[in-house]
């Protein structure tokens, strides 16, 4: 029996890199392909989620479902950045929330379902918050990485081959039934229907989720809950992904870099950035900079390499704004405890 570890190692880092392929991969695949038994990948699965923020989550890919994205800058009276966090944390429209600038600056991704729910926040609740002194909306016009591309498959962990095995088959989209409301769609968008609400709303938490827990769930037979499952992720409208502390991985340094690209050289900036290995996101910007992308580094010194170096070196740069993350309070689709 395999003796019980605290210290991250190989294996665990494999396991997370096989869960970024394929989040709802069982356990005994995963352990088919890295060498080990089910109940070993069982047992480092459960002690990862507990001590290292593990959680596998489905994701609305708002890019293929045509929704507006933006990225908050709020500039927060220093006491009140943490609260100010915290409440935007509950809202389920906010994505990765931050602490910056030493606590007077909160981040926040926010990807609103409805013209309301954005002029709820940008035109009604924030202006009236007494201690945000400032707003500053960036609206995301273009990925260049990110979304269901995970910064993990960067480091490498796991062979090509390896990779090959874990990756889910391809599933093919069944015809759609007529919509008489497709006419109003944007074309070329997939698209989430009102009855898949309960059942993303289950794989929202648990992106595990077994198939009968999402039939309970969705009141759906199994076989049609495996269906509409496999037609959202082929569509791309949803997809798994994987939520951690980059902490595990030797990262523990996290920054937002604000770069300003010629306008001629916007798109090949931004290519080449989704190449480096330090950027986990990075998405062209309507606003004072026109590229936001996220850098998770070793230390300071590393981070600081990478920007005087890489990230100097890249042709059509002319100004980058670094703001190093203080802490976190939501990753993806839930709060982080409170330390």
């Amino acid at each position: 029996m395999e003796k019980e570890s605290h210290t991250i190692d190989d294996l665990d880092l494999k396991l997370l890199a096989a869960l970024e392929v394929d989040g709802r991969a069982s356990f005994s695949r995963i352990g088919a392909v890295l060498g080990v038994s089910d109940q070993t990948v069982a047992r480092r699965f459960r002690r990862l989620s507990a001590e290292g923020g593990l959680r596998v989550v489905a994701v609305r890919d708002a890019v293929r479902l045509g929704q507006d994205q933006w990225m908050l800058r709020l500039r927060c009276a220093p006491d009140s950045a943490l609260a100010i966090g915290d409440a935007l944390a509950k809202r389920p429209d906010t994505y990765w929330i931050g602490l910056a600038s030493g606590g007077t600056e909160v981040l926040c991704l926010t990807r609103p379902r409805s013209p309301g729910d954005h002029d709820d926040l940008l035109l009604g609740k924030l202006p009236r918050t007494p201690s945000v002194v400032e707003i500053r909306a960036h609206q995301l016009l273009h990925r260049f990485y990110g979304g269901v591309n995970g910064w993990v498959r960067k480091l490498a962990f796991l062979t090509e081959d390896q990779i090959a095995a874990l990756s889910p088959e391809p599933a093919q989209s069944p015809t759609p039934a007529p919509d008489p409301g497709a006419a109003a769609r944007i074309p070329g968008f997939a698209r989430i229907d009102p009855q898949d609400e309960p059942l993303l709303a289950v794989l929202e938490r648990d992106g595990r989720a077994t198939y009968p827990e999402l039939q309970r769930a969705t009141g759906r037979s199994e076989s049609a809950v495996k269906r509409r499952l496999a037609a959202l992720l082929a569509s791309g409208a949803v997809y798994i992904d994987i939520e951690y502390n980059p902490e595990i991985f030797g990262h523990p340094v996290a920054a937002v870099l604000w770069i300003t690209a010629a306008p001629g050289a916007l798109h090949s900036v931004g290519e080449a950035l989704a190449t480096h290995d330090a950027i986990a996101h990075a998405s062209a910007t309507a606003g004072p900079s026109n590229i936001v992308a996220t850098a998770l580094a070793r230390s300071t010194a590393d981070l600081y390499a990478y920007l005087s170096g890489p990230l100097g070196r890249l042709e059509g740069v002319q100004h980058v704004e670094t703001t190093p993350f203080l802490r976190r309070v939501k990753q993806l689709t839930y709060p982080l405890p409170s330390r």
